[in-house]
């Protein structure tokens, strides 16, 4: 399990990452956004965790977004409602605030990363349902004969678990354990749940602002609805 921890502050980024070793995940440690990136690139990790101080949370998910697709957990001192909405939107899959537990904090990643590993997407099939066309080899989805979508981690498992139930309305408590691996009572699940929706429609719907395939029953779950 290939973790990227980047923390600017010495002292956190040491307890975390000998938590993590700990728990028998390999931790690559990088000071800032750019190290951090760059080691990235060189070697992708199945998993970042971004701990930095400096920028607001949203400007770091969104610099980490622009280059990478892994699962993101981002630390934060406590941020306003409306700064932690954006920062889910820009692409956090998980936001903590500072105080955490870091007991708690090494089961969410478990679990993250237990639920990418769960089946290699390389041996499930190509997923075609009307016009909604799902590749787990390149994690992409075509809609309609547009130009396909990359999928993040999240994004995938996601649409993959509304695609197996097309039609029937999946509980908000399911679709959180079985896309992150915890309980919705778990710290933000619901916004992390209402935020990864909303991308995800960017990604799928002709016009997001009004979904015709992935639709909501209030304070129940979501369903995916594709023609023949």
């Amino acid at each position: 399990m290939h973790v990227l921890v980047i923390c600017d502050n010495t002292d956190e980024s040491t307890l975390v990452s000998f938590a993590l070793k700990r728990a028998g995940m390999m931790v690559v440690p990088a000071a800032d956004l750019e190290a951090g990136m760059r080691s990235y690139a060189a070697e992708p990790a199945e998993l970042i965790l971004l701990a930095l101080h400096e920028l607001p949370p949203v400007e770091q998910v969104r610099h980490v977004r622009r280059q990478g697709d892994a699962c993101l957990v981002v630390i934060a001192d406590a941020v306003s409602e409306d700064a932690l909405c954006q920062t889910y939107e820009a692409g956090a899959d998980v936001v903590l605030s500072r105080p955490y537990s870091l007991r708690l904090l090494v089961l969410q990643l478990k679990a993250l990363l237990r639920r990418g590993r769960g089946t290699s997407l390389s041996i499930l099939p190509s997923f075609v349902i009307g016009k909604l066309a799902l590749d787990p080899s390149s994690r992409t989805v075509q809609v309609e004969g547009r130009p396909s979508r990359r999928l993040t981690q999240l994004e995938f498992r996601l649409l993959y678990l509304l695609m197996l139930h097309r039609g029937q309305t999946v509980p908000n408590e399911v679709v959180v354990e079985r896309v992150w691996g915890y309980d919705e009572e778990a710290e933000g699940g619901s916004e992390m749940l209402r935020a990864l929706v909303r991308r995800l429609r960017a990604k799928v719907e002709p016009d997001p602002k009004e979904p015709r395939y992935i639709l909501s029953e209030p304070s129940v779950g979501y369903r995916l609805e594709v023609p023949d």
